[in-house]
């Protein structure tokens, strides 16, 4: 059995493990040149066929099964290929599911989805049972699925790209938090990004929803299983987090914990002792009476957003900005208006973010993110907010989300914390 791995990043890299370690020969594909793959290869048994700098249909000769890290569009031309030559086409995701014996919890949603889901791991490690994490968080899943067993909780993250990569998904439970436009550049409709986030619940024991977006809401009538309104979850958690949105993230991860047999007061421990998850409205420190806060992860306006309501009646300077384009900003525009005192702009939007935000009494345009660091610490006053929230991707300045909040979080400490 020769299997072809498509992506050479952390998915890419646990598949290419796995493969290897079961006793097939892997052929690993990516578009970067060798150079820039040395410390992939490093990590990679000698067997592994590394094939770098671009591929064409060739790289699916010899092949018996191609699997496609998250990054690579599923109606790519060479997944199509290996299609048309009945090649089978999965990923880490879908392998994964296939052979974990625990029971899986996805959560999935346009915003919140990694908070909810380090927050719902938390909640269940206040029971008895086993508990592990992962999947879009950032941990790969497949290189610990032979220590999975019936008795663990396997919670994952699960991106619309995931789940266009699993057909059937095969959860226990299925959590959408919420959805807005997000990824149409990949997808093409909001109607097919609702549809991958659909598969999450179609097939699972129990679909929990969010009856307070109108579009999760109408996804009931998909679910196969037991449809659960975890708003309406009572009692409210103690969510030590900012931001409403931060409670309707307590109210899943809670509702998740009741199904699992927790009582509401150890539900309620677990929630009251998270510290939040990084770049997402993390606190990098306060100095002065200004709180500093990366919020890198918001990398489309509703995500931005989310975060500017998190502080109310307090003076918010924002740095915002980024790559990316096509978003509606009308309702983005109207909550940075309404709660913010000063926005710096950074990144390839910014013209376009400047333009948006003409009404606003104090706009002005960084080059880099140092000099938005430094305009920002000289207009903040004690009892201000400065908000990392760009509302954009970050590839025109970053190698991504977590490069451009690391960075962000070193300045800010280089510039108070000696």
């Amino acid at each position: 059995m020769t299997a072809l791995v498509v992506g050479a990043a952390r998915s890419g890299v646990a598949l290419a493990l796995h493969l290897a370690a079961q006793g097939e020969e892997v052929r690993l594909a990516d578009r970067k040149p060798l150079n820039e793959l040395q410390s992939t290869i490093a990590q990679l048994p000698s067997g592994v066929d590394v094939r770098a700098g671009g591929y064409d249909e060739r790289v699916l000769d010899g092949v018996d099964v191609v699997y496609a890290s998250p990054g690579v569009p599923w109606d790519s031309d060479l997944l199509n290929q290996a299609r048309a030559r009945g090649i089978p086409v999965s990923s880490e995701i879908d392998l994964f599911l296939r052979l974990c014996k625990g029971t899986v919890v996805g959560i999935t949603g346009t915003n919140g989805k990694t908070t909810t889901t380090a927050l719902t791991g938390a909640v269940l490690e206040a029971g008895k049972r086993p508990v592990i994490v992962g999947g879009n968080i950032g941990d790969t899943v497949l290189d610990r699925v032979t220590e999975i067993t019936p008795e663990h909780w396997v919670v994952l993250e699960l991106s619309s790209f995931q789940l266009e990569s699993v057909e059937r998904p095969r959860l226990q439970v299925g959590v959408i938090l919420n959805i807005t436009p997000d990824h149409l550049d990949r997808h093409g409709t909001l109607d097919r990004y609702v549809e991958l986030k659909a598969r999450a619940i179609e097939d699972a024991d129990y679909a929990l929803l969010n009856s307070s977006d109108p579009v999760v809401s109408g996804l009931s009538k998909r679910a196969r299983g037991e449809v659960v309104w975890f708003d309406k979850h009572q009692p409210l958690p103690p969510m030590p987090l900012p931001g409403r949105h931060n409670m309707e993230n307590a109210l899943a991860a809670a509702e998740v914990g009741r199904l699992a047999g927790l009582s509401d007061d150890a539900i309620n421990e677990a929630i009251r002792g998270f510290k939040g998850v990084e770049h997402r409205l993390e606190l990098v420190g306060e100095w002065a009476g200004v709180r500093w806060y990366n919020d890198s992860k918001a990398t489309n306006p509703d995500a931005g957003r989310v975060a500017l309501s998190a502080f109310p009646g307090a003076p918010v300077i924002l740095i915002a900005g980024g790559y990316g384009g096509g978003f509606d900003l009308r309702e983005w525009v109207a909550d940075v208006l309404a709660n913010t005192e000063a926005v710096i702009l950074i990144g390839a939007s910014a013209g376009e973010l400047a333009e948006a935000l003409r009404a606003h009494h104090n706009v002005i345009r960084a080059e880099t993110l140092d000099e938005a660091v430094s305009m920002a610490a000289g207009m903040a006053r004690q009892g201000s907010v400065v908000l990392l929230s760009p509302a954009y991707k970050s590839f025109d300045m970053f190698k991504d989300f977590e490069d451009r909040g690391n960075r962000f979080k070193e300045l800010v400490r280089q510039r108070f914390a000696a």
